[in-house]
């Protein structure tokens, strides 16, 4: 795969069309495969659909055209697996499943998409799943790569937390489990953005500058859950969230984090 970026418009326009009618085309045959109840021909065209988003030609902002429409096709994939737990599958063994996909960056798109639903079914504590999907995103360290995978399991796990009053509270975690979980993904996030700064050339410095500030919302995003638990009080921001945030935001030396 060819790792330098596109340069002109022009080049990045049709990269990004290119990825698109694959992204499409492979959606289309897995969605057939899922009428016909093929489970593991869908896997394989997820799979090959989710591979667009390995590439490293797409300026963030093109990446992240890509990347919803990624978003928008694994949508059927999780409807699949609802319907799946409701007709009484266990999600252990479709979770298990999931995990043999060859290449890291599909297999972890795959599991967030599963993991969603294993959560939502109570099959097992929300707090282990949620721990084991955060630590397994460790696999991706390319950060245009590894904040978006992130992103989406903030996206997909976020009404899913234990929190005050959560369906989700008691067996399956505590709003402290949710704090961990959202905490961790927001310090891995940084970390790989402020890494963005540190890639290619100096005279390129400035050009990192503008595609950095185009996804710090997507580090911001954590923030942003951690605001909307319950369970996070002024007391628990000031003794447990903020030293935390800033520790991080100290130690990266990021003027653009900070």
């Amino acid at each position: 795969m060819q790792s330098s970026l596109a340069t002109t418009q022009s080049e990045q326009g049709q990269r990004l069309d290119e990825a698109k009618g694959v992204v499409k085309h492979q959606a289309f045959h897995m969605k057939r495969a899922l009428d016909q109840n093929d489970f593991r021909a869908a896997l394989r065209h997820a799979s090959s659909m989710i591979c667009e988003l390995r590439t490293s030609l797409l300026s963030p902002k093109n990446y992240y055209e890509l990347y919803m429409l990624v978003f928008d096709e694994l949508r059927h994939l999780e409807s699949f697996f609802l319907d799946e737990w409701k007709g009484g599958k266990s999600m252990a063994s479709l979770y298990e499943l999931v995990q043999h996909s060859g290449n890291i960056l599909p297999r972890l798109y795959l599991l967030i998409t599963i993991g969603s639903v294993y959560i939502r079914s109570k099959q097992a504590p929300a707090r282990d799943i949620l721990k084991d999907l955060v630590e397994m995103c460790r696999g991706v360290q390319h950060p245009t790569r590894g904040l978006f995978v992130r992103n989406y399991l903030s996206q997909l796990c976020k009404d899913k937390l234990p929190d005050f009053g959560s369906e989700y509270e008691g067996p399956g975690g505590t709003v402290r489990d949710s704090i961990d979980f959202v905490l961790q993904n927001f310090l891995e996030m940084n970390k790989l953005w402020v890494r963005m700064q540190h890639q290619g050339s100096v005279k390129l410095r400035e050009k990192r500058e503008r595609e950095r500030e185009q996804l710090k919302l997507l580090v911001g995003t954590n923030l942003v859950r951690l605001s909307q638990l319950e369970g996070v009080d002024l007391n628990v921001y000031k003794q447990t969230v903020l030293p935390r945030v800033l520790e991080q935001v100290v130690s990266c030396k990021d003027v653009i984090a900070q």
